[in-house]
């Protein structure tokens, strides 16, 4: 918000809306509304960059990418990223129990396995598509760890008592091992481009 452009986030959690209004809200420049991204209706807005930050790939391609390419400005990029995780820690042991805990507690009502092709863009009337990889370690708390694995699609939908039994499990497990863990991340952004002058 610092940068002085102007934001609009569209987001469908109430609780993460209403957490963001806390954070962000002093900014004059920052809105947030409460909405789906896929039925939410923009007007006559019309934006230079369009960020997902690993939620497009929750929306079906056909709808997705002609909703991100409307909402643009002739010129304008779409920015998708995403996070591809090692999660074979450099301890083995410790990757070995947290392992036995997803064996014996990871039983999610619903499988998130929606397939999007992120290359697809082009289908729809992007161009200059283009992968880049930015490679780091990350080290976590056992509790900034369940944190982050907390908001998983299939892990929300746990179901009690296994919910409670799976990340003390986890948590016990990184406690046992020095308290931390360290992952390889690999954050993958990929970028295509509207063209600047279309057929519209």
């Amino acid at each position: 918000m610092k940068t002085g452009c102007d934001y609009l986030a569209v987001e469908l959690g109430e609780n993460f809306t209403a957490a963001m209004r806390e954070r962000f809200g002093a900014y004059e420049n920052f809105e947030i509304v409460n909405a789906d991204f896929e039925t939410y209706d923009f007007g006559r807005d019309r934006f230079d960059l369009v960020y997902s930050a690993a939620t497009i790939q929750w929306i079906d391609e056909d709808i997705a990418f002609p909703k991100a390419y409307e909402i643009l400005k002739p010129g304008g990029v779409l920015a998708m990223f995403m996070t591809q995780k090692d999660y074979k820690s450099p301890n083995e042991d410790l990757f070995n129990e947290i392992q036995e805990v997803y064996t014996k507690y990871f039983q999610p009502v619903t499988r998130y396995d929606r397939e999007f092709d992120y290359t697809h863009a082009t289908d729809y009337g992007f161009v200059n598509f283009e992968r880049r990889e930015y490679p780091g370690t990350r080290v976590y708390s056992a509790e900034d760890y369940i944190s982050r694995i907390g908001i998983y699609a299939d892990h929300l939908t746990l179901p009690e008592p296994n919910k409670s039994k799976f990340f003390d499990g986890i948590r016990e497990a990184i406690e046992r091992h020095g308290g931390t863990i360290t992952l390889a991340d690999i954050v993958v952004l990929y970028l295509a481009r509207k063209p600047k002058t279309t057929k519209e």
